[in-house]
């Protein structure tokens, strides 16, 4: 577990509940949670008695063994929620949360029924935000630095691959979900698609069934098509989860040159325009493509070994509060966001024609 410093009681700072004390609560909230100016942790909730006894530990925080909100004596104290668990609950959690009065910040994917996401998409009521936080890792932030000037040139085409190895560290109820993994993983594409192409609209989706009866797909590609001032740009995820290595790119083509998001490393790279790929371009690409790596990789790797690698979650801590003062759902991350998602999701489960 991330080590976390103890509990601050600054009244300056928003006090927060923490929801789930997994792998997921503890590696990327409660770090940055304990980084936070914006802040402050007064508690932790879980199921499970003894993850609750070691943030305890760890935080000084205060703790409670269960989900059900109305028991919670200190939750009084609290402004907002953070709510870490399984998916299953995030509906159940997120109505409870708001129906006392509290801020949440819901970890993906935001429900796990079409309907619940349309109706916790409501205005209105305290603030609503999701974690898509890749969108504001340092990679991703360099990428629309790049299309904001204009770098790479017209968008031609967007490719999003991910090879996912059944043997990396997985939630143990993935498997109960919609098609799976995919359910739990895509939202992390189709969020950032969604900034990256705005208005997507599904074209076809194929799929290749998982083994021994799983729910997971082993191969799923969903073709997407976006507009852009009526020019039609294709839009391609591909995710397959029998790899034995696992990568998460998504690469933008523009007419000036190509920019890759490694989602895992948070890396960013931009290679050129090739143009006839004489020798001396296709020596250019690659020196292009080497440097951008290493340099990426060094930056990244120092970051992850001093565990300050967040994928932009500490972005997203900050703009969960600027809301909560502005009384408003932040951008990028609202409930209208989340609900857009879930639909998408959705809506590429349909056309597999499994109905799982």
């Amino acid at each position: 577990m991330t080590y976390a410093p103890r509990v601050e009681t600054d009244s300056t700072r928003i006090p927060l509940a923490l929801i789930g004390a997994g792998w997921v609560g503890t590696h990327r909230h409660l770090p940055a949670i304990a980084r936070s100016r914006r802040f402050r942790l007064v508690g932790v909730m879980d199921r499970d008695g003894e993850r609750v006894a070691e943030v305890v530990r760890l935080t000084g925080a205060k703790g409670f063994v269960g989900e059900e909100l109305d028991r919670v004596p200190w939750l009084a104290e609290c402004r907002a929620v953070a709510i870490a668990t399984s998916p299953h609950v995030h509906a159940q959690l997120i109505t409870a949360a708001r129906a006392l009065g509290l801020h949440v910040l819901s970890e993906k994917p935001f429900t796990v029924e079409g309907g619940d996401a349309e109706r916790l998409a409501v205005a209105g009521g305290p603030v609503l935000a999701v974690m898509h936080n890749f969108q504001f890792a340092r990679a991703a932030q360099r990428l629309w630095a790049d299309l904001a000037s204009g770098r790479l040139g017209e968008i031609q085409a967007i490719d999003a691959i991910q090879f996912s190895n059944p043997r990396r560290r997985l939630p143990a109820w993935y498997e109960s979900l919609p098609l799976g993994l995919f359910y739990d993983e895509s939202p992390n594409f189709l969020y950032f698609l969604r900034r990256a192409a705005p208005a997507l609209r599904l074209r076809d989706v194929d799929m290749v069934p998982g083994r021994d009866g799983r729910r997971t797909p082993m191969l799923l590609r969903a073709r997407f098509e976006a507009l852009d001032n009526g020019r039609p740009i294709p839009v391609t995820v591909s995710m397959q989860f029998e790899s034995p290595v696992s990568e998460w790119q998504v690469a933008v083509l523009g007419e000036r040159g190509i920019g890759v998001v490694d989602l895992f490393r948070d890396i960013y790279v931009r290679v050129p325009n090739d143009g006839r790929h004489t020798t001396k371009a296709v020596l250019r690409t690659s020196l292009a493509a080497t440097v951008g790596h290493l340099s990426g990789y060094l930056g990244s790797g120092i970051r992850h070994v001093s565990g300050r690698l967040d994928y932009g979650v500490e972005q997203v801590y900050a703009r969960f509060a600027a809301g909560i003062e502005a009384g408003t759902d932040p951008v990028f991350l609202a409930r209208s966001d989340a609900a857009a998602v879930v639909a998408m999701a959705h809506e590429v489960i349909a056309r597999t024609g499994t109905g799982t």
